[in-house]
């Protein structure tokens, strides 16, 4: 949600507002701090028990930012809105996604300090995945960026995947293994022991549905 034309269309506005109307569970994950928008319906839905906002966070530098995610909300926007959230009782969650080996693991620690001050109680990480047609647009994008590092990045990534660009099992592509694997995930669980971070966000209510006013909606029989 939340891309640019949210502005003219409204999309994700009016999911909200049907999710409201029904008392239907919603989550929301997004890198932009356009969901402070819709802040007068995250929180009466947050009233209820029925919604929560993850942002992720992939850096703390404007820069390599605006170089990995140029139509995304700056580091400072995104922190700053899940601020906002806290404050007004959303439950505020930090995903530092992706993490990228020798590009922005040197963040993992400062992301999660600076969102815990500013409220957040719950976080999580997310491996740099390459699945099909990403790999090569990748690969360009680190011999474009980042020439000097580029084979260092890959070679790392491999070797959390078996020595493949990317593992698709179901049960393993979520889920980096090896030296490297077990360093950042140390690395997330002591920061996070640190500040007192959970690792999940509530659980919501999802025993509160009722079927839309509007007519036309069917039964499930």
């Amino acid at each position: 949600p939340y891309q640019p034309s949210e502005a003219r269309f409204r999309l994700t506005r009016a999911v909200l507002e049907v999710c409201l109307e029904t008392r239907h569970p919603v989550t929301i994950t997004t890198k932009s701090a356009r969901v402070l928008r819709d802040l007068d319906l995250l929180i009466q839905l947050a009233r209820r028990n029925l919604t929560a906002v993850s942002i992720s966070v992939t850096s703390l530098d404007p820069k390599l930012s605006s170089l990995l995610e140029p139509r995304a909300s700056s580091p400072a926007k995104r922190l700053d809105a899940l601020a906002k959230l806290a404050a007004a009782g959303i439950p505020a969650h930090v995903s530092i996604a992706p993490v990228i080996p020798a590009i922005t693991d040197e963040f993992i620690e400062r992301i999660l300090e600076e969102a815990a001050a500013r409220g957040v109680k719950t976080a999580s990480w997310i491996m740099l995945r390459l699945p099909h047609e990403v790999a090569p647009l990748v690969r360009e994008w680190l011999e474009v960026h980042f020439p000097d590092r580029a084979g260092k990045v890959m070679h790392t990534v491999q070797a959390m995947r078996g020595g493949k660009d990317y593992d698709s099992r179901f049960f393993e592509r979520m889920k980096p293994k090896g030296v490297w694997a077990d360093l950042f995930r140390t690395r997330f669980r002591l920061a996070c022991q640190r500040l007192g971070l959970g690792r999940q966000p509530p659980q919501l209510d999802c025993g509160q549905f009722v079927p839309p006013e509007t007519g036309g909606q069917l039964q499930l029989l």
